[in-house]
């Protein structure tokens, strides 16, 4: 636990996945955003994939998007906002990892990357170590995080620059629905 106090604030909206499909998800676009992150192509839960992402949506009826807004004091640092941020993405996952449990056939989506192994296994040509836990996140599947949370929970996202600490961030996942 980070010694920062921090505040959480719990957002959630359900879309159709038709609809989520039309206004939020852009594969192109966001592939071409994900080619110039360390983690393309190195990581089982990042592209390029061997499936088709709007299959993948379709392969679900709804989209029920969930996150955390978290907000710092005015003494934080970049360490313990850091520590934060662990912190409540694991908490976020374990929510939806158990939503999963209530809802047979649903997947939960993660905020960000996966992170279960201490390293991935894709860079060595290897399979995925623990395939059915392994999640996508939003963007990795070409859906548009910021428009999402901003149109459908009334959250903006506050963008880092550099040299200065933003005042607060936000995590989002979700939980694909049968």
């Amino acid at each position: 636990m980070t010694d920062m106090e921090y505040e959480l604030t719990r957002f959630e909206a359900e879309k159709d996945i038709e609809s989520y499909i039309e206004e939020y998800v852009d594969v192109e676009t966001f592939l071409e955003c994900c080619k110039s992150c360390p983690n393309y192509g190195n990581v089982w839960s990042c592209p390029p994939f061997d499936f088709d992402p709007i299959e993948y949506w379709r392969s679900f009826s709804k989209l029920k998007v969930a996150g955390y807004r978290v907000d710092y004091p005015a003494d934080r640092t970049e360490e313990a906002m850091t520590k934060a941020l662990w912190e409540v993405k694991q908490k976020l996952a374990e929510e939806l990892y158990a939503e999963e449990e209530e809802n047979p056939g649903s997947e939960s989506l993660s905020a960000g990357t996966c992170q279960i192994c201490s390293g991935c296994t894709r860079p060595d040509g290897e399979p995925c170590r623990f395939p059915g836990k392994r999640r996508y996140s939003i963007e990795s599947i070409g859906g548009n995080v910021g428009k999402t949370i901003s149109q459908l929970c009334g959250v903006d996202l506050e963008w880092i620059e550099e040299g200065k600490l933003t005042e607060h961030f936000v995590l989002v996942g979700g939980l694909l629905i049968k």
